[in-house]
């Protein structure tokens, strides 16, 4: 018998039968037939036991009248019943179980001597304010709604949880106030009803044992194992994400349903536009069993023709009791002779369906014949609303994840702009839906300021005419010999001018590469010795060699994959880095943020009151934002010094900025789909960017822009005080050089007066710069006469 102390609580707990014996006594007075008879009969057998009546505090004493307390609840508790329910007699929210039905006493023995049975989600606060709740609504005359569904969790002999739904009957009990009881007043109540979560408050006005609970309740379980398992994976799907648990979680409630202890679920994504099956794209960590090794697979090749007409286009269970017998009826089968591969016997193929649309198919699989089947395939009616709903759930997120990584890295629609898109969006969805023309408005922003900088890879074009010309000098001068074997077998009077044709190509590659030298070579050699050598035969094994060495992953483009691979990394890091710059820079004052990957990084600001019309725009963050690019590119020429000894080529970067005092307007170009300076006069920020990086020294034949060195273009004496400034405060910072160089640019075409200020970059610091000054920073340490 499962008996426990009982726990801390306002009763004094006395079990009596004193209810049951009055209703037994009132019988046997009728004096009036059988029920009479034998009322008057337990009656004279319980006589030798008066703490019947008057109450038993020692679970020892229910132990030792349990045949007694059999026969005084024989009513109660028909033995013609004990194999069907599963009730006992109880103390309500206590563990305590007597008198158990012989199906509770089977339950509780499957589990095992080591199961201790509590209340699921019951701590002992809830217990003392529910039992304080039934006195009140007892006694008081409230009304307090305390009732929730109470489980017991019970494992069977397989180790598969059970829940059982908890029912108490409590109409042979009596609540009585100790001595000494408190007096419980109206305030009194309204108090306790607004303070829940306050256990001394309780245990002031319910101190423990203040009163006497006298009787005995009857406890009634039901199995609620599938109601409790929908409604777990109802929880479990409101919350699923990227995570292994989400396959943990639905596995354990599927286990529950079918009563399977190690059954196992996959997921296979459809995608009916490519007509192919795929991994669960909206969560990875889930197998598919018809997939094991394919990411992604035409249907048809998965499945046999009955198969996918029943799943893909009846949108039907299909289900496999025996698989080998299956594939014994269908000899070949691909969809049975992978699913035996992974030691699968019994399955079950279900179509997840939502608008008429596949979204993908549910696997359930079993490890034994016959345990899933056409009938049991039936039960999965009552979850598949809700794993339905969830993976729709899931693909809609997925699609707006879609979109946004598209908006992100496609299009120039940045975050800090999209409201004016979304507005725009909103008026035209209104019009149609109202059945009016609207014509989209042109999207623009006046009145902001431009900041434009970028860091450039120096020598890129070099470096790669230097990696060419090594892989074709290797490849050429590889192809020779071969062409010469081919000659001493083979009359053909072309060869020996082949010849001729690649020796001069390998000279000419050492000495300079023209702009169309290396597409020449190419064409040249896949139209005129390409053909030749694959004439000659597979079977040479030199040839063979060269093919492989051709190949775009062979020795001869070696040296370009390496430029390739030097470009990428330093694009990528700085790119990154610029990036998550500016999430800082964005939270001080939302500004239009555009980056281009060439042979370096180029960057766009923009920033005004028309970017961000909620916020009100003060000059100060037009120079907080220039003095935030002018540290972004510190850190970005800081982490290019520390990644330059890594890379394939050791390839330089040089710093640029364009500085632009006057507003100007901008518009989103439908055609381009981008942003765009918008008026005549601006264009000339736009032509000035363009040409600026490649500019010279006024009167030199030196670059305006350095190694090691940043350079900030401008017009204007404001624009050089301002940068200056800038210049000192990260000077006293360690971050530049002292000295200054101020330099005048040579004309350009249709652009001249463009004046410089060119200053070192201290790569003294052991890491990159992680901190950003700002402009207020930079004013509090003026005025503290640090520079």
């Amino acid at each position: 018998m499962n008996l426990k102390p009982f726990a801390d609580s306002p009763f004094q707990i006395r079990i009596s039968f004193h209810l049951l014996i009055a209703k037994l006594e009132e019988q046997a007075a009728l004096n009036n037939g059988m029920r009479s008879a034998m009322a008057q009969e337990i009656l004279h057998e319980i006589e030798p036991y008066p703490e019947l009546r008057e109450g038993i505090t020692d679970t020892d004493q229910l132990v030792k009248h349990a045949a007694i307390i059999k026969r005084l609840t024989a009513d109660i508790f028909p033995e013609a019943l004990t194999l069907n329910e599963i009730k006992a007699i109880t103390v309500p929210f206590q563990d305590v179980l007597f008198n158990q039905t012989q199906r509770l006493q089977n339950i509780l023995a499957a589990a095992g001597s080591a199961f201790d049975i509590n209340i699921r989600d019951f701590t002992e606060h809830q217990v003392y304010v529910s039992t304080c709740c039934i006195i009140l609504n007892e006694f008081y005359g409230t009304s307090f709604n305390f009732s929730r569904p109470w489980f017991y969790d019970i494992p069977d002999a397989r180790g598969i949880m059970k829940h059982y739904r908890i029912l108490y009957n409590a109409d042979f009990m009596d609540l009585i106030p100790a001595p000494g009881a408190p007096e419980i007043t109206a305030a009194d109540i309204e108090l306790l009803r607004d303070n829940y979560h306050d256990p001394d408050l309780w245990k002031k006005y319910f101190p423990k044992n203040s009163w006497i609970l006298k009787g005995f309740a009857i406890v009634s379980l039901f199995d609620a194992t599938v109601e409790n398992a929908v409604s777990a994976l109802k929880g479990t799907l409101l919350c699923a994400t990227y995570s292994n648990n989400l396959k943990d979680n639905i596995l354990d409630v599927f286990r529950s349903i079918y009563k399977i202890p190690d059954m196992d679920i996959g997921f296979t994504s459809f995608n009916d536009a490519e007509n192919t099956f795929s991994i669960a794209t909206f969560n990875p960590n889930l197998k598919s069993y018809l997939l094991p090794d394919n990411v992604e697979e035409e249907c048809f090749d998965a499945f046999c023709v009955n198969s996918l007409v029943k799943v893909v286009e009846e949108k039907a269970y299909f289900a496999v009791s025996d698989v080998s017998a299956f594939l014994l009826e269908s000899p070949g089968n691909i969809m049975a002779q992978r699913f035996l591969a992974q030691g699968i016997n019994s399955l079950i193929l279900a179509p997840v369906i939502k608008n008429g649309h596949l979204l993908g198919i549910i696997e359930l699989v079993s490890f034994r014949v016959g345990e899933l089947n056409s009938i049991n395939a039936n039960q999965l009616e009552i979850v598949m609303p809700y794993i339905t709903d969830t993976i729709d759930r899931q693909y809609s997120y997925m699609q707006n994840q879609i979109q946004a990584l598209i908006q992100n890295e496609y299009t120039t629609i940045h975050p800090s702009v999209y409201w004016k898109f979304k507005k725009e969006a909103v008026k035209f969805i209104k019009y149609r839906g109202l059945k009016k023309d609207y014509a989209l408005k042109e999207v623009t922003f006046q009145g902001v300021y431009p900041l434009y900088g970028q860091i450039d890879i120096k020598g890129s074009s070099e470096t790669r005419n230097y990696s060419v010309q090594l892989d074709l000098k290797d490849q050429l001068t590889a192809l020779i010999p071969l062409v010469e074997q081919l000659r001493a077998t083979s009359n053909d009077p072309g060869l020996e001018q082949n010849i001729r044709n690649l020796q001069e190509l390998v000279m000419d590659v050492q000495t300079s590469l023209r702009a169309d030298t290396e597409q020449f070579i190419q064409n040249y050699l896949e139209m005129q010795l390409h053909p030749l050598l694959r004439d000659a035969g597979t079977d040479n094994a030199a040839i063979a060699r060269y093919f492989e060495q051709a190949d775009k992953n062979g020795d001869f483009h070696q040296h370009r994959r390496k430029y390739e691979t030097t470009v990428a990394l330093i694009n990528e890091k700085m790119a990154l880095l610029l990036d998550r710059a500016q999430a800082e820079a964005q939270a001080v004052f939302p500004h239009y943020y555009e980056r281009f990957k060439t042979d370096g990084i180029e960057h766009n600001l923009y920033i005004g009151a028309a970017i961000a019309p909620s916020k009100k725009f003060d000059i100060s963050y037009l120079y907080n934002l220039r003095l935030w690019q002018l540290q972004v590119l510190c850190e970005m020429e800081l982490e290019h010094h520390f990644l330059k000894s890594s890379l394939p080529y050791p390839l330089d970067v040089t710093s640029l900025i364009l500085a632009f005092s006057l507003p100007m307007s901008i518009r989103f170009r439908m055609d381009e789909k981008r942003f765009d300076v918008d008026g005549t006069y601006n264009a000339r920020f736009e032509i000035v960017k363009k040409r600026i990086d490649k500019a010279f020294v006024k009167g030199t034949t030196d670059r305006l822009t350095a190694v090691g060195k940043i350079t900030i273009v401008y017009s204007n004496h404001e624009e050089e005080a301002e940068y200056r400034n800038y210049i000192r405060f990260l000077q006293a910072k360690h971050l530049f050089d002292e000295e200054v160089e101020m330099l005048s640019i040579e004309d350009l075409q249709g652009v001249s007066g463009l004046k410089a200020v060119r200053v070192k970059i201290l790569y003294n610091n052991s890491l990159p710069l992680r901190k950003f000054y700002s402009y207020a920073e930079m004013q509090q340490a003026a005025k503290n006469t640090v520079f």
